[in-house]
This record gives structure tokens, C-alpha cells and sequence, in this order.
């Protein structure tokens, strides 16, 4: 999703569209295969294509003209299959980006990946970052790779001027967001719009549902062995988690066309009843990608229509503010060449990206990024909101298994919202699919 700017679904699809197409696919640029040392050329392999490879090409432009190093970036809808076929023809580039980080664990354990503890200031880049974002790319105690771009979710939309006109108040607890969602009802109006059609990918609202909600009742360990799978799926915490969804998704008159509707609605469309006069709904829970879906006199004007607060900490949960998040990892292929270490070290750093953010669409993963650069209010908001949070983790089913993440999670959100299973039944299911290690 565009929090994870898509990828997910472009990856599901692309392999799909491998394994179908067979020699009638017009074949993509493979790339150079890296650079060598000192040939000052360093070639980036990522998913991200069109305004946004253009937006990081213009922020590299800078460190080129003073670096003279020579930049080349190569984006791929086929992203996740064809870097698997290039390590595998030994035909890696010099540097690549992830959209999301279980491909990059897999790599990193097979040793794929420079140890960037060995390469880059670690004791730095970890004072610039906002808290935990190095986790997801953390393997044996070794960090394989590092943000250079930040997607934030956890987030409440509402429209600004209905929402203050109405006297309501963004809530602290997860207790207030329960009586706000009632007061809203009380009030004759429906708190909720929520939808999860997503083509392909239908199921990955509710999976991110749940992932807020491990993370808030069980704090970072618990939702760590969670993504791990060294708890399962059917324990308590994780339960707990999607009937704290339940009360919100399945209570009749909380969603706007109720329970029914919610797999059939659109993810795109879904928050734009918002924006109705009067208002459809009041509240909309999604990552700052989803901005880029409201109606075109909405976008004209977010910080006139539009606000947000975060998704708040849960009662006897986690002490704390927690935020989920996407976002594209750099790894380092090439540890041998100075000019390509150089280039990772820009990107992951602070320094990057001030054009990519008057564009849009981009966030800093860095709190020490100057926010002035934003060409928004909101994005602005975002940036400051995001330095306020404890603590950050990477969207869960995204750091799963492929066919666990992407595939009977997803698929069993859409078996249980639409009623077909039981949320035991589903969780079970869920389990008894993680591959074997």
C-alpha cells in the first residue's frame, strides 16, 4: 500500500505475471550487476517507479555533483522476483531497496548483505532515526539495512471542520476512542468508515488492524515473537488484538453499510463519505499514503479539510505511544567499493531527500530531518507527530513468511470480517499455515 508504496501488491503481482506470461513478457533492464571499486558509478536496484523514482533521482543530484560519484537507479515493478534472480546469477547491484523487510532478513541470513555496523557509523545513524526503525533489519545482532523512507500509520483521520464544529476531541486512550465512536452515534451519526477490497490483496486493512493492537496490548517483545512466530497466532495477546477490532468493525452502527460491507468497500474510496455534506463518517484508520486517495478539492486543501491524531495506547498495554510503519530499506550489496558505501551512507542519512519532500509523498525517517523541506502542512504534522512516538515497528505481515503475510492472513481477515469463519477457526488456520523452519 502506498505506507508501503504499493510494492506488496505490485510484488504479489509481478509473480503472478512471471509465472503466467512465460518468454511472451517483454523482458526489463537487469542492470549492470554492480560497479566496480573506484569506477566512481554506483548502481540502486528498487520497486518504485514513475514521480517517485524521478523525486529520488532529483535528491540525489546534490551528493552526485559533490561527490562525483555517478548514480544509477533501476526501478522494477518485478522488484522481489528478479533481485531474487540476480543474487541467484550472481548479478547483485551495488545497492538495493526493499519495500518491506522479510525478503531482506531471508538475504541477510544467507549472507548476502555488508554488515553495515562494519561500514557505517551505527552510533549515528541510530541517533538521527526514530526509535526502533533498525529492528526490522536486525538479524543475529547484525543490521543489514537501513530507512530511506519512512510510511506512517496508527493514524485517525477526520475532517477538520465538521469534527471541531461537532465539540469532539481527539482521544488519549483507547477508552476514549471507544466513547468517542459512541458519543459520535449517540449524536445520530455514524462513527466509521472502513473498507478492505483491495483486489488481490484484499485482507491487509484488517491484517494491519490487528498488528496495531498486538503492538498496543503486547508491547514490542510480544509483537516481535508474534512476527516471528515464536508465539502463535492463536495466543491470547493476538486474539485479544482482533476482538479489540471486533468492537469497533462488527458493533452494529459503528461502520458506515456495517459489517457486511466492509470486505466489498473499496480501501481506496472507503474514507471519502468523510467529506460528504454532512459527513458519512467521522473517523477513517490509515497510513499518510491514503491522502493521496481523497477527493481532488480535499487534496487542494488538506490542512483546511483534514486532520488526524494517533491511534492511542490501550489500558493496561504497552506504556507508551507506539506507532506501526512501512517503508523502503536500503541494503548494501557492494561492501568492497568506498564510492557505493558513500551512497548508502547518504541515503540513509538526514541529508537526504529535501527534494523528494517539496515533491510529496516522501517522509524522513529521521527526526533530525529539516522539516521546513515539507511542502505541506500536514506532511509537516506527520514529521513532528512521528518524533513525539516511543516507539516504532515495522507492519507485521510485511516481516512474515510471503505465504503467511501475504497470503492465509490476508485471506483469513476477508474468511472472518465477512462472517464465513470464527475468529478461533481463522487464528488456527493462520497457525497451522507458517512454514516450517
Amino acid at each position: 500500500m502506498r505506507g508501503r508504496s504499493f510494492t506488496r501488491l505490485a510484488a504479489v503481482a509481478a509473480v503472478v505475471a512471471v509465472l503466467t506470461s512465460g518468454c511472451l513478457a517483454k523482458p526489463e533492464p537487469p542492470g549492470t550487476g554492480g560497479t566496480e571499486p573506484g569506477d566512481r558509478k554506483v548502481e540502486i536496484f528498487g520497486a518504485f517507479g514513475g514521480d517517485e523514482a524521478k523525486a529520488f533521482e532529483e535528491s540525489l543530484k546534490p551528493f552526485e555533483a559533490s561527490s562525483g560519484i555517478d548514480v544509477t537507479y533501476i526501478p522494477s515493478a518485478n522488484f522481489t522476483v528478479l533481485i531474487q534472480s540476480r543474487v541467484a546469477g550472481n548479478f547483485t547491484p551495488d545497492i538495493a531497496i526493499f519495500p518491506q523487510p522479510g525478503l531482506l532478513q531471508d538475504l541477510a541470513r544467507r549472507g548476502e548483505f555488508a554488515d553495515l555496523g562494519q561500514v557505517l557509523d551505527l552510533n549515528k545513524l541510530k541517533s538521527t532515526l526514530f526509535p526502533g526503525l533498525l529492528d526490522s533489519t536486525t538479524v543475529n545482532d547484525k543490521v543489514y539495512g537501513a530507512p530511506m523512507r519512512l510510511a506512517v500509520k496508527s493514524l485517525v483521520w477526520y475532517p477538520a471542520p465538521e469534527f471541531q464544529k461537532a465539540g469532539y476531541t481527539a482521544p488519549k486512550t483507547e477508552g476514549e476512542l471507544l466513547a468517542l465512536t459512541d458519543k459520535i452515534k449517540a449524536d445520530g451519526h455514524t462513527p466509521w468508515c472502513l473498507g478492505m477490497e483491495s483486489g488481490a490483496g484484499t485482507g491487509w486493512v484488517a491484517t494491519d488492524w490487528i498488528e496495531e493492537y498486538v503492538l498496543r496490548f503486547g508491547g514490542p517483545d510480544v509483537y516481535d515473537k508474534w512476527v516471528r512466530h515464536e508465539i502463535p497466532f492463536t495466543d491470547p495477546v493476538v486474539k485479544r488484538a482482533a476482538q479489540e477490532f471486533e468492537k469497533i468493525a462488527f458493533t452494529e452502527g459503528d461502520v458506515l453499510g456495517g459489517r457486511k460491507t466492509i470486505v466489498s468497500t473499496p480501501f481506496g474510496t472507503s474514507p471519502n463519505p468523510m467529506f460528504d455534506s454532512p459527513p458519512g463518517c467521522f473517523l477513517h484508520r490509515q497510513g499518510n499514503f491514503i491522502t493521496s486517495f481523497f477527493p481532488d478539492p480535499v487534496k487542494a486543501d488538506l490542512p483546511g479539510n483534514v486532520d488526524f491524531f494517533l491511534l492511542p495506547p490501550v489500558e493496561g498495554g504497552y506504556n507508551g505511544q507506539p506507532m506501526l510503519n512501512g517503508g523502503d530499506l536500503a541494503a548494501l550489496f557492494n561492501g568492497k567499493d568506498p564510492d557505493a558505501i558513500k551512497v548508502m551512507e547518504f541515503i540513509t542519512s538526514d541529508q537526504f531527500g529535501g527534494p523528494w519532500a517539496k515533491v510529496g509523498g516522501w517522509l524522513s525517517p529521521h527526526k533530525t530531518f529539516d522539516t521546513s523541506q515539507y511542502s505541506d502542512e500536514i506532511s509537516r504534522k506527520l514529521a513532528t507527530t512521528a518524533g513525539q512516538v516511543d516507539l516504532f515497528r515495522f507492519d507485521g505481515s510485511d516481516a512474515m513468511p510471503g505465504s503467511v503475510g501475504n497470503g492465509t492472513f490476508w485471506r483469513g481477515m476477508v474468511d472472518w470480517v465477512s462472517g464465513q469463519k470464527d475468529l478461533d477457526a481463522v487464528l488456527k488456520d493462520i497457525d497451522d499455515s507458517w512454514p516450517e523452519q
